[in-house]
């Protein structure tokens, strides 16, 4: 997910019913262990807030900028010298519940240069069903 600034950017946003309580969640989309099960290739902890993701062999550094345990994460996208960008790329997770069904859902914010819904809601649904397997939901 490097800047690009030649390319515009794309806000996708969906909604994946998960079956799973956010104490349980939580850890896969907020930690380096649980998002490499079923997120990335790898993801390496740098320090607190700095994180390496690693897609096909190639290293993406990220800063978890906000958080909210059981709740949130958002994850901002550096550039290759490990500093914040104007309009950087950004994955925001966010459990949320339906009052009504007593449903949990994980809203996925992916804000990048891609900008093929089809082919995002393919990735997003593959990963997700992975992330669902391992919390049993």
């Amino acid at each position: 997910m490097p800047l690009s600034a030649t390319r515009s950017k794309h806000r996708f946003v969906h909604e994946f019913p998960v079956n799973a309580s956010p104490k349980i969640l939580y850890p896969y989309l907020a930690s380096a262990s649980g998002l490499r099960q079923w997120f990335c290739q790898d993801v390496i902890m740098i320090d607190h807030h700095t994180f390496n993701f690693v897609w096909d062999n190639q290293h993406h550094f990220a800063e978890l900028t906000s958080q909210r345990t059981n709740r949130s994460a958002r994850f901002v996208f550096l550039d290759t010298n490990r500093r914040h960008t104007p309009d950087a790329n950004y994955l925001d997770f966010t459990i949320e519940s339906s009052e009504l069904t007593q449903e949990y859902f994980l809203r996925v914010v992916d804000y990048s240069e891609e900008t093929d819904d089809l082919e995002l809601q393919d990735m997003w649904d593959s990963m997700v069903q992975k992330l669902r397997e391992l919390v049993g939901g």
